[in-house]
């Protein structure tokens, strides 16, 4: 059963993983990458920011210490000047608890100074990280968004190609099946010319036979015309006419038979 489970799991990955190289477009995931990256220089110039004010707060504080500290040793001096001591010692004595506290102000400057000057520079680095990532990232997009167009047209050009080829074939059957029937009908006349393909009916004729029938049917035409000239002209026609002449003379063969005279 765990098995079967661990290929389902497989199997369920394999197709996620698919899916996602699917819908994954890296002109997107370059974009993506490219906000994170200004998100963070945006972080980095904030926290520089922030230093730079720190310190220059506590540069305000110094310059007012230091202007209290020596307004106390300029009021120390003057109560000395004028007998008073006590009032110097006093004078003196806030003084140096200000100085104490320039003192340790200094300190804090310094340590934000440097951790200012590293942001600058970690922000400086960081800037020219993101321009050349950009300047790369504009490469790629355009470089892909070209091989995605050149893909397309090599995809359309292919398609365009396979249906020239499907017409082409179908040329090539029709001129085929042409030339085919163009032979066959060529051999045919010739077996119909060489009489290799007699009609078993009897109705088909040759050229001698169909030139006897048209002089013949064309006599009989001649002769039916005869007739009917002499019916309407009132005489014998000349079938008529060949007819008893026959008659007379068949008479006469007889009689020159009959006599042995003429016998020699």
């Amino acid at each position: 059963m765990s098995g079967v489970m661990k290929r389902m799991g497989m199997i369920f990955r394999a197709k996620a993983s698919k899916a996602l190289d699917r819908a994954e477009d890296p002109r997107e995931t370059l974009d993506y990458s490219y906000q994170k990256q200004l998100e963070l220089l945006q972080k980095v110039r904030r926290g520089v920011a922030d230093v730079a004010t720190s310190r220059k707060r506590l540069e305000l504080q110094l310059n007012q210490l230091q202007g209290q500290s020596a307004k106390l040793e300029d009021q120390g001096r003057k109560a000395l000047a004028l007998g008073r001591e006590d009032l110097a010692r006093e004078a003196l004595s806030r003084r140096a608890a200000l100085q104490q506290q320039v003192s340790d102000l200094e300190v804090q400057h310094q340590t934000l100074q440097g951790e200012e000057e590293k942001l600058t520079l970690a922000a400086q680095r960081l800037q020219a990280k993101v321009d050349a990532f950009r300047t790369k990232k504009e490469t790629i997009k355009a470089t892909y968004t070209a091989a995605q167009a050149q893909t397309r047209i090599a995809e359309s050009f292919s398609g365009i190609s396979e249906e020239m080829s499907d017409v082409g074939l179908a040329i090539q059957r029709a001129e085929d099946k042409t030339a085919q029937l163009q032979a066959r009908a060529g051999a045919i006349d010739e077996l119909l010319a060489s009489g290799a393909l007699d009609d078993q009916s009897g109705l088909a004729k040759d050229d001698i036979q169909a030139e006897l029938d048209r002089l013949s049917g064309g006599t009989d035409v001649e002769l039916e015309l005869q007739r009917m000239k002499a019916e309407l002209a009132g005489g014998p026609s000349a079938q008529q006419q060949a007819i008893e002449g026959g008659g007379a003379a068949a008479p006469q063969d007889r009689t020159q038979q009959s006599h042995p005279r003429f016998e020699k």
